[in-house]
C-alpha cells in the first residue's frame, strides 16, 4: 500500500511498432481547412451564437511547420517505454511523458480494475492531424479538429507542489501548429479516489490565436455513456451537423451503448448553460468512470465506432485482433470539434477536470428513463465529488501552483519553446524554456537569429530543417543574407503556411536557379503545381524531384518521393514513367505496404488486371493507412465485383 502520493519514474513493457523517422518532406499539402459541415435549415436557427460563429473558424491551411510522421510499420515487439507514475493508496495513474503525456491507465486498487481502456499494445496508425497516433487511455489534445500532432512527441516532465502541498506532475511544451504553449498539472491528494488534471493555454503573442481542446478518455465500449443533455449534435462520416435526441437518434438506435449503432459517429451532446458539466461511462453493475471539470471546459462528447465492417476492421488494426473494443469520451472548450475560439493576445484560458471511479444504481442507470439514468449519476457525483469542491480545488491550485517553478526534467521534451522564448523573451511563469532544451533541431534557427543568415551547409542537410513558419520567422528568412537556394527554400515554405501561395513559388523558382541539390525545390514547385490544380506539370516535377535525388543515396528521401511521384503520374495518365521509378526502388522499400498497393495500382493502370488481383490475394497492410480511408475498396472495385475482403475494409460511411 501507498500511504502518501508518491510521483516516480518506471519502465512499462509493451509489444510496441517503433515510430520510425518522420517524413523527410514538408508538410506543403493544403487541407482546404475543416470544411464547415452541412446543417439542416432547421438546424441551423437553433445553433448557439457562439457555436455559429466558430463553426469552420480559422482551419488550418497545411500541417507546418511539423512534419509527418508516418515512419511506423505494423510489427510489434515487446519495448520498454519511460513512465511516471503517480500513485496513492486507491489510484495509480501511469503516464507515457515521451508520447504526449497520455495517461496509460488508471487503476482503481481497491478493485483492481482499470477505469479507462488501456491497449495491450502500441501501434500507432495515421489518426493524428501529422499521423502517427495510438488508441487507449487519456490523451491531450491542443491545435486543431482532431488528434493532436504531440499525439507521440515527449513533453517535458517534472514535480511541482500541488495545492495541498503534496507531489504534482507538471507537463508541459510549445504547441507548434498554433503557436501556443500549455501546462497539464496531474496530481491526487493522500487518499483521493480521483485525479485531479489541472490544463492551462496561453497566448504570449500580440494578436489573437484560434484554441482548441480536447481531453479525450477511452473507455471499454461496452459501457452506458451518459451525460447531462437531452439532445446532441451528430457528425458522422457524410460531414452532416444534426440535432438528435439523447438517448436514441433519428434511426432508432440507443446510441448511449455504443455496440448498439452500425456506423461511427460523432454526438456532441448540448448541455444546458449552468448544468454541471461531467460525463460516465458504466457498466451493468453501474459502475465506471466519471469525468467532470470546471465550467469553462464547456463541451462533452461521444464517439463511437459501431458494429460495421470497416468499423470493427479499425478497432482490430488499432490493437491486437480478438481484443474487446473502445469508444472514446471527451470534453472540450467548444460545443463541437469543428470550432476554435479565439485566445486573445495576451491571454490564458485554464480549468480543472477530474477522472475516478462512480458506482450508481444499476436499474437507473441502464432503465429505460434516461432522466432517471443522468439523475442518478449526478446525485452520486455530487455526493462522492461536490461541484463546489471541483471549484475550490481550481481556485486553489490557480492561486498557489499553477506558476509555481518545477523542479529537475523527469522527461525532456522539445527545443521549440525555447527558440521561440530565445526570439522573443516570453516571460512564462511555471513553464520554462531555458536555452539549455535548445537542440540540433533548433541550431540553424539559432543561428539565423544571432547572425541574420542561415547556417553554411550542403543544400541536402538543409533540406532536412524543419522550418519554422510563424510571421517572425517569415521575416528573419525575408531578411536572411545571403538569400541562397537554401534561404529561398524555407523562405517559401514559410510563405506557402501563410497563404502567400504565389510569392512561395517565386522563391522556389529563384532559389532552384543557382541550386546544386534541386530535389528539395522541385518537390516544393511540384506540390505547388497540384495544389493548383496542373496535374501534368506536378507530375513532371515530381518525376523530376525523384530522378534529381537519386544521386544523395538517401533511402528516406527516396521512398518519400517516390510515393508522391507514382500517384501524379498515375493521375496523369504516365504508367511508363512510374513504372521505371518503382522498380528502382530497393527490394526492400518495395515490399512495404504502401508500395505493393501502388504496385496494384500500376498493374492495374497498365491493364494487367489478374496480375493486380494477385497483389491484394497476397496481402498486404498500408500502415499509415489514414482514418475513413475508402480507397482500398475503391481499387478493389475497379478489379473485380466480389466483394471486399475484410483485411481491405476500412470504409466507416453508411452505404449510399
Amino acid at each position: 500500500m501507498v500511504d502518501m502520493t508518491t510521483v516516480r519514474r518506471a519502465v512499462l513493457t509493451v509489444p510496441a511498432a517503433p515510430l520510425g523517422p518522420d517524413n523527410p518532406l514538408p508538410a506543403l499539402r493544403l487541407l482546404g481547412g475543416t470544411p464547415t459541415p452541412a446543417v439542416d435549415a432547421r438546424d441551423r436557427a437553433g445553433l448557439p451564437r457562439d457555436m455559429a460563429r466558430q463553426l469552420g473558424h480559422a482551419p488550418l491551411r497545411t500541417l507546418l511547420p511539423t512534419r509527418v510522421r508516418d515512419g511506423y510499420g505494423r510489427d510489434r515487439t515487446p519495448t520498454d517505454l519511460d513512465t511516471i507514475v503517480i500513485e496513492n493508496d486507491r489510484l495509480r495513474v501511469t503516464v507515457l511523458p515521451g508520447l504526449g503525456g497520455r495517461v496509460h491507465s488508471l487503476l482503481h486498487k481497491p478493485t483492481g480494475r482499470d477505469l479507462v481502456y488501456r491497449n495491450p499494445v502500441l501501434q500507432p496508425a495515421a489518426f493524428a492531424l501529422n499521423g502517427a497516433w495510438f488508441s487507449g487511455g487519456i490523451e491531450w489534445n491542443i491545435g486543431a479538429h482532431g488528434h493532436g500532432p504531440l499525439s507521440c512527441a515527449p513533453l517535458h516532465a517534472a514535480v511541482v507542489p500541488a495545492p495541498d502541498g503534496g507531489p504534482m506532475l507538471r507537463l508541459w511544451e510549445w504547441e507548434r501548429l498554433r503557436d501556443l504553449p500549455f501546462q497539464v498539472d496531474l496530481w491526487l491528494p493522500d487518499g483521493a479516489e480521483h485525479l485531479r488534471v489541472a490544463v492551462r493555454i496561453r497566448n504570449p503573442h500580440a494578436r489573437a490565436v484560434p484554441c482548441y481542446w480536447w481531453s479525450n478518455t477511452a473507455v471499454p465500449e461496452d459501457r452506458r455513456v451518459l451525460a447531462p443533455a437531452d439532445s446532441a449534435w451528430h457528425f458522422g462520416y457524410e460531414r452532416t451537423l444534426r440535432r438528435v435526441p439523447v438517448p436514441r437518434s433519428a434511426d432508432g438506435a440507443d446510441h448511449t451503448y455504443p455496440l448498439r449503432s452500425a456506423h461511427a459517429a460523432d454526438y456532441f451532446y448540448a448541455l444546458a448553460d449552468g448544468r454541471r458539466r461531467w460525463t460516465a461511462a458504466l457498466g451493468e453493475d453501474g459502475t465506471g468512470l466519471v469525468q467532470t471539470s470546471t465550467d469553462t471546459l464547456l463541451g462533452r462528447k461521444l464517439f463511437l465506432w459501431g458494429t460495421a465492417r470497416g468499423s470493427r476492421r479499425w478497432q482490430e488494426w488499432l490493437t491486437e485482433p480478438g481484443t474487446p473494443g473502445y469508444a472514446e469520451i471527451q470534453a472540450g472548450l467548444a460545443r463541437t470539434q469543428l470550432e476554435h475560439p479565439p485566445l486573445e493576445a495576451g491571454e490564458e484560458v485554464s480549468w480543472l477536470e477530474v477522472y475516478g471511479p462512480l458506482g450508481a444504481d444499476p436499474a437507473a442507470v441502464h432503465g429505460a428513463d434516461w432522466g432517471a439514468a443522468g439523475a442518478s449519476v449526478e446525485d452520486e457525483l455530487e455526493r462522492i465529488l461536490p461541484r463546489a469542491e471541483v471549484d475550490t480545488a481550481y481556485a486553489r491550485w490557480r492561486a498557489h501552483a499553477a506558476d509555481t517553478e518545477p523542479g529537475p526534467l523527469l522527461a525532456t521534451g522539445s527545443g521549440w519553446g525555447a527558440l521561440e522564448v530565445l526570439r522573443d523573451a516570453h516571460v512564462l511563469p511555471g513553464t520554462p524554456f531555458p536555452p539549455e532544451l535548445l537542440g540540433e533541431e533548433q541550431r540553424p534557427w539559432a543561428e539565423l537569429l544571432r547572425t541574420g543568415g542561415l547556417p553554411d551547409a550542403p543544400e541536402s542537410e538543409a533540406a532536412r530543417w524543419t522550418t519554422p513558419v510563424n510571421d517572425a520567422w517569415r521575416d528573419l528568412l525575408e531578411s536572411a543574407a545571403p538569400a541562397g537556394p537554401s534561404t529561398e527554400y524555407h523562405l517559401g515554405i514559410a510563405q506557402w503556411a501563410a497563404g502567400d501561395l504565389a510569392q512561395a513559388v517565386r522563391s522556389w523558382e529563384r532559389g532552384l536557379k543557382n541550386a546544386t541539390e534541386r530535389w528539395p525545390l522541385l518537390f516544393c514547385l511540384a506540390v505547388a503545381d497540384r495544389e493548383s490544380g496542373h496535374p501534368m506539370r506536378a507530375a513532371e516535377r515530381f518525376a523530376e524531384a525523384y530522378d534529381a535525388q537519386r544521386r544523395t543515396g538517401d533511402p528516406l528521401v527516396a521512398a518519400a518521393l517516390a510515393r508522391e511521384a507514382v500517384p501524379a503520374l498515375l493521375a496523369a495518365h504516365r504508367a511508363d514513367r512510374a513504372r521505371r521509378i518503382l522498380d528502382r526502388l530497393p527490394e526492400e522499400v518495395r515490399a512495404r505496404g504502401a508500395f505493393r498497393y501502388l504496385a496494384a495500382r500500376l498493374l492495374l493502370a497498365e491493364g494487367r488486371k489478374d496480375e493486380a488481383r494477385a497483389v491484394f490475394d497476397a496481402g498486404f497492410e498500408v500502415a499509415d493507412l489514414r482514418e475513413g480511408a475508402e480507397e482500398l475498396g475503391e481499387t478493389w472495385a475497379r478489379i473485380t465485383d466480389e466483394p471486399l475482403p475484410d483485411a481491405y475494409e476500412f470504409r466507416m460511411r453508411p452505404p449510399e
